[in-house]
């Protein structure tokens, strides 16, 4: 298909005549298009389409109806007969009141095309384009994040499944792409094994017994990949995406020990970030937070925090669920500060500031990034006694340190934390250490013979420095509170746009996803300033309200958000 535009963009005047009589308060599809106008055009998404072939439906006017089918919840088919039957819709799209509309697949093939070129980030930054147009979007103000947990659209299986479902899936590809070729390899159990979905069986309930079907599947499965990768094979079977992923699942589950094949151990097995969950979407990943286990991937949103406009999500990052927030604060500047949303304060959670990320980001973007830090996690600090890091003088030109006893350290060298940040390790002599007078209060472990340090670089450890005294301040921990209203974000997202379930597989589907969904918020936020709809207020019980000021709920003290 080609994209070829026609018309000149203007709103029919019949359409206007008809929506105004229908629609004499208007509609957020109308008032929307009265107050920002053309929000896409055509030549936005030109490189989408190519040059010659069969006219294609508006780009622009796909996009409109892909946001405006996430604000009212539609499905395609929902989406593709409001095109044709509603009113203010056409009016919004500027179409003739007998337009038919096109064909609800034609949102599907426009979102493999978006999900293609990352084009969801086009569709964002074309509405905070508009918005900035009407004063709403502000530069250098105040900015959240907060991340959250989606489900993969693929059902969670269990091992057994997964491994069976695998199997099933490269047979089924192998059959379409060589029949003739796999009804000679196939051995006669696997079609009374693998024939229908591993749901639609029951596997034994039993231990021993379960055990045993894994390593059956496990011989299967490594017969079927050595047939397929024989010197007679055809060559393009191994091309095969489910052939790829099966090799995969193979390899992380299954080894062979004296020419038998078995199931690999727990701690044989490879991390989280690289294992495979399920062979229908073979970019989610499984992830634990606190008491919260999925299959999937992450989001994060960014939004602004002014009180005479409204809140607008500034950026969407999505993810696989296994990256963690703190090596996701530089990126999410870089994206903010590409499209000129960049913030002078960025409010976190705990997740997301580090040292060397506050440095970051006030040295590349000068945003202040704000967040509860991880305290001093040194043995004297957990106990509340003795000396921490605090207690002993620094001098990072000479790269040496001074103990609260006087001694200067020996060594002084680079090296990684456990979680991969560069950190520098100072060591003091065994010789100094061991009779010093104020070793109980130094060193505090029965088996260490000298106090180590492990600091972060000269500008990470300045500004950690900085921003835990700030923390202690009444009045950062006033200003803090600000934070918790992106959790009503969302909020709004989950109810809104079913934010925590994937409706597409894979990462760059799910991405475009979460952009039409912060398009959505804030076509529906717009809307609610223009007709001046107040924000919601934190729902609080009657019961929560009888609560004494001074008493806390599970041992935090409830904050609430300055909306």
């Amino acid at each position: 298909m080609s994209m070829q535009p026609k018309g000149s963009g203007e709103i029919p005047a019949e359409t206007v005549r008809v929506a105004r009589a229908a629609f004499p308060k208007g509609s957020l599809a109308t008032r929307l298009r009265d107050e920002l106008g053309l929000l896409f055009t055509d030549a936005e998404f030109a490189d989408l389409f190519p040059t010659r072939g069969r006219p294609a439906w508006s780009p622009a006017g796909l996009a409109l109806v892909s946001v405006l089918q996430f604000v009212e919840g539609l499905t395609d088919r929902q989406a593709a007969e409001a095109v044709r039957a509603r009113i203010d819709v056409k009016y919004a799209l500027g179409l003739e009141l007998d337009d038919p509309g096109f064909d609800f697949s034609v949102l599907s093939e426009f979102r493999d095309r978006l999900a293609g070129a990352d084009g969801g980030r086009r569709v964002l930054d074309s509405v905070l384009a508009a918005a900035r147009e009407k004063g709403l979007l502000k530069r250098a103000g105040r900015a959240r994040t907060d991340s959250t947990h989606v489900l993969s659209s693929a059902r969670a299986l269990c091992w057994l499944e997964m491994v069976a479902e695998t199997l099933r899936a490269a047979l089924n590809a192998l059959a379409q792409a060589a029949p003739d070729w796999l009804a000679g390899v196939a051995e006669p159990d696997w079609f009374r094994h693998y024939a229908t979905r591993a749901e639609d069986s029951r596997f034994p309930t039993g231990r021993a017994n379960r055990d045993e079907v894994g390593t059956r599947i496990g011989r299967d499965g490594t017969r079927l990949l050595a047939a397929v990768f024989a010197p007679g094979a055809p060559a393009g079977l191994r091309g095969l995406a489910e052939v790829e992923t099966l090799r995969q699942t193979w390899v992380q589950s299954f080894h062979q020990v004296d020419g038998e094949v078995q199931r690999r151990g727990p701690k044989d097995r490879p991390p989280g970030a690289l294992r495979l969950v399920t062979p229908y979407d073979t970019d989610a990943r499984g992830s634990v937070k606190r008491d919260t286990m999925w299959d999937g991937y992450k989001v994060h949103l960014t939004e602004t925090c002014e009180p005479d406009t409204p809140n607008l999500i500034t950026n969407v990052a999505t993810t696989v669920a296994t990256v963690a927030d703190r090596s996701m604060a530089e990126t999410i500047h870089t994206q903010l500060a590409a499209r000129d949303c960049a913030p002078g304060e960025h409010w976190v959670d705990a997740g997301y500031p580090t040292g060397a990320a506050l440095v970051s980001a006030r040295r590349e973007y000068g945003i202040a990034l704000h967040g509860p830090l991880q305290t001093d996690n040194s043995a004297q600090a957990a106990a509340n006694s003795g000396f921490g890091q605090d207690a002993f003088t620094i001098d990072w030109n000479g790269k040496q340190a001074r103990c609260p006893g006087g001694k200067t350290s020996i060594t002084w060298s680079e090296r990684l934390s456990q979680r991969g940040q560069p950190v520098l390790r100072v060591r003091f002599s065994v010789l100094d250490c061991r009779p010093c007078l104020v070793r109980q209060e130094c060193i505090n472990s029965p088996t260490a013979e000298r106090r180590e340090l492990r600091l972060r670089h000269h500008d990470e450890h300045h500004a950690l420095q900085a921003a835990r005294a700030e923390q202690k301040t009444d009045t950062w921990k006033e200003r803090y509170k600000v934070r918790a209203g992106v959790e009503g974000t969302i909020s709004q997202g989950v109810q809104r746009c079913y934010l925590r379930r994937s409706r597409y597989r894979g990462l760059a589907k799910t991405s475009l996803q979460h952009q039409l969904t912060g398009a959505a918020i804030n076509l529906a936020r717009i809307d609610a300033h223009l007709t001046g709809t107040p924000r919601a207020r934190t729902r609080t019980s009657y019961f929560t309200q009888l609560r004494p000021a001074d008493q806390t709920i599970d041992g935090a003290k409830r904050q609430k958000s300055p909306e």
